[in-house]
């Protein structure tokens, strides 16, 4: 069976050092057993990626020893791909079109009959727009989660860990029906302003990639049933998920973009190694 790892950074910012630990994880676990490793760049926010990123992405991996064939894929170049994707769903009757604005969600959920249920893409969405009938084309997509529930019948919502999820979990990780509906909801699939979504647009690319092993964050853990669903909606192949630890600073505090000091390029700058780097995020050197 092929091993196809995949990195898929998105170009807003530099790359900092847990970018350099996913991507030497992936890059590690493919050489390994002499597979493949692939890049891609989710590109989707337009607003905020810049060709000062993408060329930065390039010079940090390459400098990193990673290799990847040329050329990547540009998520920015894949719209019809997610389009697609989104007219297969509603044809499935599971998607409805929404409106409301972060504080229409806000409101609706301060109301004293409802509980505020934080899901991997944070308070779960009450489902304000799911009975009404809205034509605006402009609007949000939803997946309505207790439809797609309801069509996969008794298929399990699962996933083979091969890494340790944030509870240490691993092995075959299954995520109840209930769990599904109320604790992660009707999740966004297409935003107003880009025409998809990070959910949507992960499952197409790395099937069309023939990604089969993901190395990725403890942090996207939980958004990984909602992976599964579109996977076994769409008919998509499963892969075998890696979810490994993250690196944090010296308070605990998980990297973002905006750490500037832990950037890649500054420590390069600073005379840095790619073996030193290794050290630093608890790598073996190679």
């Amino acid at each position: 069976m092929a091993h196809v790892e995949r990195f898929a950074p998105s170009p807003t910012g530099l790359l900092h050092l847990g970018h350099a630990f996913s991507a030497l994880t992936a890059w590690d676990r493919s050489q390994a057993v002499g597979g493949e490793f692939l890049l891609r760049l989710e590109d989707i926010d337009s607003t905020r990626s810049k060709q000062e990123y993408v060329d930065a992405i390039f010079e940090d991996l390459s400098w990193l020893g990673i290799a990847w064939p040329r050329p990547v894929m540009l998520q920015s170049t894949r719209m019809s791909a997610y389009q697609s994707a989104l007219r297969q769903l509603d044809k499935l009757g599971v998607t409805y079109r929404c409106n409301c604005t972060r504080r229409d969600i806000a409101d609706a959920l301060s109301a004293p009959q409802e509980g505020v249920q934080i899901g991997p893409d944070g308070p779960v969405y009450p489902g304000t727009c799911k009975s009404r009938y809205i034509l605006d084309e402009h609007a949000a997509i939803r997946l309505n989660m207790e439809a797609a529930i309801e069509l996969l019948g008794s298929q399990p919502i699962a996933f083979e860990e091969l890494g340790e999820g944030p509870n240490t979990e691993t092995g075959h990780i299954v995520t109840s029906a209930e769990q599904m509906i109320s604790g992660i909801g009707d999740i966004v699939l297409a935003r107003k302003d880009i025409g998809t979504s990070y959910h949507l647009s992960v499952v197409v690319d790395d099937a069309a990639q023939k990604v089969t092993h993901i190395t990725r964050g403890q942090d996207l853990f939980e958004a990984t049933p909602i992976h599964r669903v579109l996977q076994n909606l769409l008919r998509l192949a499963e892969p075998r998920y890696y979810h490994h630890r993250l690196i944090r600073d010296e308070n605990g505090k998980r990297l973002a973009k905006r750490d500037d000091s832990r950037a890649i390029r500054k420590y390069r700058a600073d005379g840095a190694s790619p073996r030193d780097i290794r050290k630093m995020v608890g790598l073996n050197h190679r």
